[in-house]
């Protein structure tokens, strides 16, 4: 069957071909050819055909190849076979050019590990849409919608049917329809009440229904400010990972039992690290109530002055921004982790930024150092990255007690990093091995016994720090490294987490749990 739909497409080629050169007069010399050309074909055990494809700006090589009795067509990276099955390749190889580049501490699964979806849309449809409260209003929101294949002048219709918002707007000549209208009685996302509202986007040809929350997020000095309120972060990260079974986070399930434990210490917000994760975690964090920092990895090892990894992570940041652009949990844009000052970085920062603002400017901007230091001079814990005066909130990565020792006693252990700016500890913490019991001050031990009490001298520390309005340890689950080497306490595991790889919580958890419900 495959074979001979190939073969109709060449006989409509040859007879066009012949036609063309001969006219009408061509019949009988097309018809000889055409049955020589089959029975060469007949005879051969397989051939295939290249060829291009080209539409608009979109363009692409591919091959329509039979092998016996079977066919496959390869366009780009894809390919589509006989029975049915789209098949796709690709190569999760690091490179220096790459993002993240040849570092990387957590386990980078290879191949396809997320739902693939093929969408079936008419001609003008709803390519985009983004409907969010706006930035400083409590009651006003704004819509854009961009269509693609409608004419100028196409009617958009905007429904949220609780607030009873009806709107009709008309597309432009580019195809963009924007509105903005106030609403009463508007109840705003938070935390302690993570309200969505069914929102209707049509046109007389597509529609798209939505589940979108409304709320404002802005700083005030040192302050992060939800709803008019300030707001202090009890977040935890996770990596994608599920580590009982060894994989990939990648269903509704995973998403449940991940965000159900950091639910369970106390959270109010989540680092989604260090890339962005499946929507069915997103998704589901803004429906349990989770503010979400959400980053792409721009970790050690990236080659800041090379201008197609700058571009590379421009379209990686815009492609997170524009998925999840709708999430009102989404509260921080993450543009980095962990690099060093120099002029390169600093360009290639900005160009992130840029890139977010230039999507979304609501949501605030931060990024992770792991350059604070200790002056024994002046006995202050200080920083020295002017960048911090291009964000909005500054995150450090301070491992006191693990990575670091302690200068002094933690109760004298005082800050001046990023002041008049709200600074969050990003990461803080140190491994233990779950079940292994030991000395509380001997961090050889990697014992749950020395992790407890470096949670706690660390909880002491955060204290002296006058501008902290948030806390994330690294990390909520132990997870897998192609870089942790110990042979009797890693075995090729980060051991930070306050849950061991089986599920089982370490005495460092409690302590994180009690410190969360006081705060």
């Amino acid at each position: 069957m495959g074979r001979r739909k190939f073969f109709i497409f060449h006989c409509f080629i040859a007879v066009l071909f012949c036609g063309i050169l001969q006219g009408n007069a061509a019949q009988p010399r097309a018809t000889e050819i055409l049955e020589r050309l089959a029975g060469g074909f007949r005879a051969m055990d397989g051939y295939g055909v290249k060829f291009g494809v080209v539409s608009g700006d979109y363009e692409a090589r591919g091959s329509y190849v039979v092998e016996g009795d079977s066919y496959y067509l390869v366009l780009g990276d894809a390919e589509v076979f006989a029975d049915g099955a789209v098949r796709r390749e690709v190569d999760n190889r690091r490179r220096p050019d790459a993002i993240p580049a040849m570092a990387f501490d957590w386990w980078n699964y290879g191949g396809i590990t997320r739902d693939v979806m093929l969408v079936s849309v008419p001609d003008a449809f709803i390519r985009d849409y983004f409907i969010r409260l706006g930035k400083d209003s409590d009651d006003r929101i704004d819509a854009d919608v961009q269509l693609a294949g409608a004419a100028a002048g196409t009617a958009v219709r905007i429904e949220i049917p609780e607030l009873n918002v009806d709107r009709t707007v008309t597309a432009g000549a580019t195809g963009t329809a924007s509105a903005s209208f106030r609403v009463r009685r508007l109840q705003r996302w938070s935390p302690a009440d993570p309200k969505l509202y069914r929102v209707i986007v049509s046109t007389d040809r597509d529609r798209v229904e939505e589940s979108i929350g409304f709320r404002n997020i802005r700083t005030e000095g040192e302050e992060i400010v939800l709803n008019g309120s300030p707001v202090f972060l009890k977040s935890i990260s996770f990596h994608e990972e599920i580590p009982q079974r060894m994989g990939r986070a990648h269903s509704e399930a995973d998403a449940v039992m991940l965000l159900s434990e950091a639910k369970a210490l106390g959270c109010n917000m989540i680092r989604l690290a260090h890339y962005p994760q499946n929507e069915h975690i997103v998704r589901l964090a803004e429906k349990m109530g989770f503010l979400l920092w959400e980053e792409i990895p721009i970790w050690q090892g990236i080659d800041f002055a090379n201008d197609p990894t700058r571009e590379k992570a421009g379209r990686m940041i815009r492609e997170m921004v524009t998925r999840d652009k709708n999430r009102c949990a989404l509260t921080f844009w993450g543009v980095a982790n962990e690099t060093q000052p120099s002029g390169p970085r600093n360009a290639f920062l900005r160009h992130l930024i840029a890139c977010c603002r230039e999507i979304d400017d609501t949501r605030l901007i931060v990024a992770a150092f792991d350059l604070v230091r200790f002056d024994r001079q002046r006995q202050l814990f200080v920083m020295d990255d002017p960048f911090i005066g291009e964000l909005d909130v500054v995150a450090i990565n301070k491992y006191m007690g693990w990575y670091h020792p302690w200068p002094l006693t933690p109760d004298k252990a005082v800050w001046d990093v990023a002041r008049g700016k709200p600074l969050i500890i990003s990461e803080f913490g140190g491994e233990a091995l779950y079940g292994q019991h030991g000395p509380a001050d001997v961090a050889s031990s990697w014992s749950e016994e020395y992790q407890e009490a470096l949670y706690r001298d660390n909880l002491r520390m955060f204290e002296n720090i006058p501008n902290l309005r948030g806390v994330s340890p690294w990390i909520l689950f132990d997870f897998r490294s192609p870089f942790r080497f110990h042979p009797a306490n890693q075995e090729g595991w980060n051991r930070k987490g306050l849950v061991s790889d089986q599920g089982y919580r370490k005495k460092a958890w409690y302590l994180m749990k009690a410190y969360y419900d006081k705060h």
